[in-house]
């Protein structure tokens, strides 16, 4: 069984990966964009909805997206509830 996520809007979400170096770079209607730049030049880039609640299912997918960027045991301390 894996461990419940927390409730977070979405701008908490932006907070906790601006911690990890990803920067706002745009928006659109309520989504945005976030980038940051890879250990080998690439651009990473995550799109995070501004909404007041995320669905948890949202939430998971965030996570999964990013864990592609970061490693696990360092994002799930801040998404775990």
């Amino acid at each position: 069984m894996s461990p419940r996520l927390r409730v977070l809007s979405g701008r908490e979400v932006v907070a906790i990966l601006g911690t990890f170096g990803f920067q706002e770079i745009g928006r659109k209607g309520s989504h945005v964009k976030m980038r940051r730049p890879g250990p080998s030049g690439e651009r990473q880039t995550l799109v995070v909805p501004d909404h007041g609640t995320l669905d948890r299912g949202t939430l998971r997918a965030i996570l999964r997206q990013a864990s592609a960027y970061i490693p696990q045991e360092h994002l799930w301390p801040q998404f775990r509830g």
